[in-house]
C-alpha cells in the first residue's frame, strides 16, 4: 500500500472523531489519524502502554527518545497530556472510557465480527489489548486494505481466522472505499478514486447497500 493511500484512509477515520473525544489508536495506519485532527478539535487520544494526550508524529530530527506509543513509534504530546502504567491505561479501555478506537484488522465479517490478532501458524506475541479495546470501545472504526495479497476480499460474510470479538465493528475504511455496518447490513458510504461501485462489489463478499458519494483523493499530509 503506498504511502498516499494510507494518508487518505487516515484523513477520512479523522472526520469521525468529534471535539471532545478519547480515542484510542491501534498501530500501524491508525496511529496516522493524529496528523488529520484540526487543533481547533479538543480530542485526547489514548495510548495503551499509558499516555492520555498523545499528539501527532514528530518531525524528522525532533523526537523524543522517552515519548512512544504502543508499538514504540515516536510520538508528540498535547498539552495537558498525562503518563500512568500499563494497569490504569487498560482500566481506562475496560471501565468503557474511551469513545472510540480505530485498528487494523486481517478480516472484518458482515455482521461486524472482527479478526485482528493472528493468522494460524504463524507466531505471535499474543492477543495485546485488542479484545479488550474492541468490546469496550464506544465505536470501532478499522482501517485496512480492501483485499489480501492474493486480492481475495478481506470483507466477508463470516471470518475464516479466530475472531478478537464478535459484532464489535462499525465502520470499515480501506483503500476502496467506506462502509458502515449497520443492522440493515453492510452499508457502502464512499468510494475512493479511481474504484467505482462495481469495483467496490466485486471485491467485497457480502452484498452492499448503496448509499455513497465519491471522495476526491487528496495529496500528502497536512
Amino acid at each position: 500500500m503506498g504511502k498516499e493511500i494510507r494518508y487518505q484512509m487516515a484523513r477520512r477515520a479523522a472526520r469521525e472523531i468529534t471535539p471532545g473525544m478519547v480515542v484510542n489508536l491501534g498501530i500501524g495506519i491508525p496511529t496516522l489519524v493524529a496528523d488529520y485532527v484540526p487543533e481547533t478539535v479538543p480530542v485526547m487520544f489514548h495510548a495503551e502502554n499509558g499516555v492520555l494526550g498523545t499528539g501527532p508524529s514528530p518531525a524528522a530530527g525532533k523526537e523524543n527518545p522517552h515519548l512512544c506509543n504502543a508499538g514504540g513509534f515516536p510520538i508528540t504530546v498535547a498539552r495537558g497530556a498525562s503518563y500512568f502504567d500499563s494497569a490504569t491505561a487498560f482500566a481506562v479501555i475496560r471501565r468503557g472510557k474511551l469513545d472510540m478506537t480505530i485498528m487494523g484488522a486481517l478480516q472484518v465479517s458482515e455482521s461486524g465480527d472482527l479478526a485482528n490478532w493472528i493468522v494460524p501458524g504463524k507466531r505471535v506475541p499474543g492477543m495485546g489489548g485488542a479484545i479488550e479495546l474492541a468490546e469496550k470501545a464506544g465505536k470501532v472504526v478499522i482501517l485496512m486494505n480492501h483485499t489480501d495479497k492474493e486480492g481475495n476480499p478481506k470483507i466477508l460474510r463470516n471470518c475464516s481466522l479466530p475472531l478478537t470479538a464478535a459484532g464489535c465493528v462499525n465502520m470499515v475504511i480501506t483503500d476502496m472505499a467506506v462502509i458502515e455496518i449497520s443492522p440493515r447490513g453492510l452499508i457502502l458510504k464512499e468510494v475512493f478514486p479511481p474504484f467505482t461501485i462495481e469495483d467496490v462489489r466485486e471485491k467485497t463478499e457480502p452484498d452492499l447497500i448503496t448509499e455513497y458519494t465519491v471522495i476526491a483523493p487528496q495529496e500528502g499530509k497536512l
